[in-house]
């Protein structure tokens, strides 16, 4: 990379190639991949033969880390097309022996008596064993090794969409990761303004997902004394958040994520506090896609509160809607007339053009950022869209029973509660675009977990406030 880094993700590529070219030797010299960053045609047999001697070990440990290192150094210097065209390689030639796996599988079948067979299945699982995982698990004796295929997944999730010898390699790679992130091995760890180093705090602002850090400022804010953050960690990434979860400690529920974050807003009493909002769970590492532990963070981080302060009676969320508005658009899209109550309908043609069709005005109105400003079309549309949004998170079900809105499954799964969904508590462009505005808070009633996990993973069924009720009843 020429000149200096720019920010910490370029950091860490430059640590990397330093540590990495310090293990595989003075002798070696990327400057071939970097020259060529797209990986021609020309330099792909060394390639190959870098891949094969990884896989080879000659030499002991020591010569098998400093092949890792050289071929890391190499994937390093490419750019993304290089990048997946090393990684086609590495599927398409490095992937199980179809002729070794078929005899496996015969010897299998003519096996005669006990013993034969236990010997025919322990050749049929080798035979399953590509060369490619165990090359691809030879990372992990390297210093940010992890991290690296953790960045390597991200990108195969990138380039796998059309491909399916890609696919095929990301999803060995994701059974190594899923075996080295058990969550037995996670670390839990708060993070302060004062305590934590700044690195981290820096990816903290990189890495939020829900509700954008605008600066240091911003941050200092959400580690006050009435806010708490904690982060899971692991062994091998120690300066690498995996997932963290913002919490904000008030009385009584919130419902406005502005008013939550308000920079200006008086600090409060923390140990008095009842209520701890979780407002914000972020994963930071696109490598570790569908592979959850945000549930254990939840968890864990209720009983880190409960025993920190003793007044804290309620654990809620103050959650995105992200699949909403789509939803919503779809909605009105085809043109179901009983989408609108018909005193919804008369309030909404009281304050708007009545040549105009009421499915268009929502759509126009809708696909405008600033229409909320308006308080008259707002009070107006506040009923119908507060109805359809526990329509949507209630009732609105993808495959097996799953909710539609994928943050509703994740803490529905978890065991809450839809408790209360709140008009216009998210009014920044994203919250406006996404969900027209609403947010929505899940209760962890302590007590009601378990029988809310069961219900909603076995049979679907949601567990919903009285107040999600009446306005599913319209």
């Amino acid at each position: 990379m020429d000149g200096e880094p720019t920010s910490f993700l370029d950091r860490t590529i430059s640590n990397l190639r330093d540590g990495w070219r310090a293990i595989a030797g003075t002798s070696y010299d990327i400057s071939t991949a970097m020259a060529r960053p797209d990986l021609p045609d020309s330099d792909l047999e060394t390639l190959r033969k870098q891949m094969l001697a990884c896989l080879n070990n000659k030499g002991g440990e020591v010569s098998a880390r400093a092949e890792a290192a050289k071929l890391g150094q190499v994937y390093l210097a490419l750019d993304e097309t290089g990048r997946k065209r090393f990684l086609s390689v590495l599927a398409r030639e490095f992937d199980t022996d179809p002729s070794q796996v078929d005899a496996a599988m015969d010897a299998v079948q003519l096996a005669e008596d006990e013993n034969d067979r236990r010997d025919a299945e322990y050749l049929l699982k080798k035979s399953l064993d590509a060369p490619r995982t165990k090359l691809l698990t030879q990372f992990n004796a390297l210093p940010d090794g992890v991290k690296f295929l953790v960045d390597m997944r991200a990108e195969l999730l990138r380039f796998s969409k059309e491909d399916q010898a890609l696919k095929a390699l990301e999803r060995d790679l994701r059974a190594i990761l899923i075996s080295w992130f058990d969550v037995d091995f996670l670390q839990l760890r708060q993070i302060s303004w004062d305590k934590t180093p700044a690195t981290i705090l820096e990816k903290l602002i990189a890495y939020e997902a829900v509700h954008a850090i605008a600066g240091w400022d911003d941050l200092k804010n959400r580690l006050d004394s009435d806010r708490r953050c904690f982060a899971f960690f692991h062994p091998r990434m120690p300066d690498e958040p995996l997932i963290f979860v913002e919490v904000a400690l008030v009385n009584g529920i919130a419902g406005n994520v502005q008013e939550l974050l308000d920079e200006h807003a008086p600090v409060q009493n923390s140990s008095e506090a009842d209520t701890a909002i979780f407002y914000s769970i972020s994963n930071a590492q696109q490598g570790l896609a569908g592979i959850s532990f945000g549930n254990f963070l939840i968890k864990r981080v209720v009983g880190e509160l409960r025993e920190e302060f003793e007044n804290l009676k309620t654990f809620s969320t103050l959650s995105p809607i992200p699949g909403f508005r789509k939803w919503l658009d779809n909605l009105f899209a085809a043109g179901d007339p009983k989408i609108l109550l018909p005193a919804e309908r008369k309030a909404l043609k009281a304050v708007i053009d009545k040549d105009t069709g009421i499915k268009g005005v929502v759509k126009d109105t809708l696909s405008d950022p600033g229409w909320f400003r308006n308080e008259a079309l707002a009070d107006a549309l506040k009923s119908p869209l507060t109805r359809l949004c526990a329509r949507y998170l209630v009732e609105e079900k993808r495959r097996e029973g799953r909710a539609a809105d994928p943050v509703a499954h994740f803490h529905l799964s978890n065991g809450a509660a839809i408790e209360r969904i709140n008009w216009l508590g998210d009014t920044s462009s994203n919250g406006i675009r996404q969900s027209a505005g609403m947010m929505v808070n899940y209760v962890y009633h302590l007590g009601k977990i378990e029988d809310n996990h069961e219900a909603y993973s076995a049979r679907g069924k949601v567990s919903i406030s009285s107040g999600v009720k009446t306005l599913l009843k319209g």
